[in-house]
């Protein structure tokens, strides 16, 4: 069960969906809830969902699960889907062995609770856990409705994790990614520069403050400490972003970086799939939250480069406890290992182009990710 379609979502639940079916399961796609769907295409909220319909139906043209999805709006008087009738919804839903709640995107519905092995999956650890240790209610019931719950924060129950957990159980997960989906084995184009993707200032949305601090949920203050980073790497760093403060925007535009509309590129699947692969690596940061609760956490999108065999160099939140740190996947702290991450690509291009796939095929490969969610949810 998905959430919003936009590109980088849309990859994301793909990557699910088809590494389920190769698993050998029948797998449905479920947009549920009380929420009004965004269409992309006028840039707005809306309580006509059949953007989301459109684009439901011609990704499971693509992906195999035709006639194996429903959009089901429950804002209204009565529940309207899209897809499977509401009739069918809930038999799907008493029927099933067990429903992924990918990224905590559904709101809980009488029919939902039906369903016999609810997993929740977190993409954003850090905000739930301290909800938890600051007593929220509400985020408790939520979680308990759930059979199971996974986090990308790979660090969160260990001693690097600072938020006391007060005995709920979170096992930790990674992105899966159908690796075939983004490689061509073919080397970027020449004149290709380092890219990433992202949405500018995102604080106010899940900032939380905890302990006297307060943490961020947004990349912006992060990439302005490395804004000097083309002119100190001698690279081209390239965002897919939409800064509007204009003394911001003058800052990036004064130390050489690349900028352009990532509207586009959020509207289409496809093009944002042909935007990573004609790039020569990602360079990115991670959320305030990510790197200062030391979660462990990895981007979905980070892992697309690497399966397109695109060198990254990311911002270090602890997953190079589990792996990267050499080859292909770079982490950084300071400017300093920035630099010295972008002098290591440029020495030897092929060889981190090659351990940036290896590491996709190892660690993030969607049968064998997946594979391991379902053994640990007792599937």
């Amino acid at each position: 069960m998905g959430g919003c379609p936009i590109a980088g979502v849309i990859w994301q639940h793909i990557h699910y969906i088809v590494g389920l079916q190769r698993l050998g399961h029948e797998v449905y796609y479920v947009e549920d809830g009380l929420r009004y769907p965004y269409d992309p295409e006028a840039f707005t909220i809306t309580d006509d969902f059949s953007y989301a319909a459109r684009t439901l139906a011609r990704l499971a043209g693509e992906h195999g699960f035709a006639d194996r999805w429903c959009f089901c709006a429950r804002y209204g008087e009565q529940p309207r889907t899209a897809g499977l009738s509401l009739e069918k919804l809930r038999e799907l839903y008493s029927d099933c062995d067990a429903a992924l709640n990918i990224c905590g995107s559904h709101d809980m519905n009488e029919d939902l609770l039906t369903v016999k092995r609810l997993i929740y999956v977190e993409s954003d650890p850090g905000v739930e856990q301290i909800k938890i240790d600051l007593e929220s209610d509400d985020v408790r019931n939520y979680l308990e409705k759930h059979a199971v719950l996974f986090t990308f924060g790979e660090l969160v129950g260990t001693a690097h994790f600072p938020v006391p957990l007060h005995g709920i159980e979170w096992h930790p997960t990674r992105q899966p990614v159908v690796t075939d989906l983004w490689h061509t084995g073919d080397a970027p184009a020449e004149g290709a520069v380092y890219t990433s993707i992202c949405n500018w200032s995102t604080s106010g949305k899940k900032d939380i403050e905890w302990r006297g601090s307060n943490y961020l949920w947004s990349k912006s203050l992060e990439f302005l400490k490395f804004v000097e980073a083309p002119h100190r790497c001698g690279e081209v760093f390239e965002l897919a972003t939409d800064i509007k403060d204009d003394a911001e925007l003058r800052r990036f535009e004064e130390n050489g970086w690349h900028l352009i509309s990532p509207h586009e590129l959020s509207n289409d699947w496809s093009r944002y799939r042909d935007y990573i692969r004609s790039s020569k690596g990602e360079f990115t940061v991670a959320k305030d939250q990510y790197t200062r609760l030391r979660t462990g956490w990895f981007s979905d999108r980070s892992a697309c480069y690497l399966a397109a065999g695109r060198p990254v160099i990311t911002q270090e939140t602890g997953f190079s406890e589990f792996y990267g740190g050499s080859a292909g996947l770079l982490p950084f702290t300071t400017m300093d290992d920035l630099v010295a991450a972008a002098a290591s690509v440029r020495g030897d291009y092929a060889k981190h182009s090659q351990a940036a796939f290896d590491l996709a095929r190892e660690f993030f490969e969607a049968e064998k990710v997946l594979g391991a969610l379902l053994h640990c949810a007792g599937i």
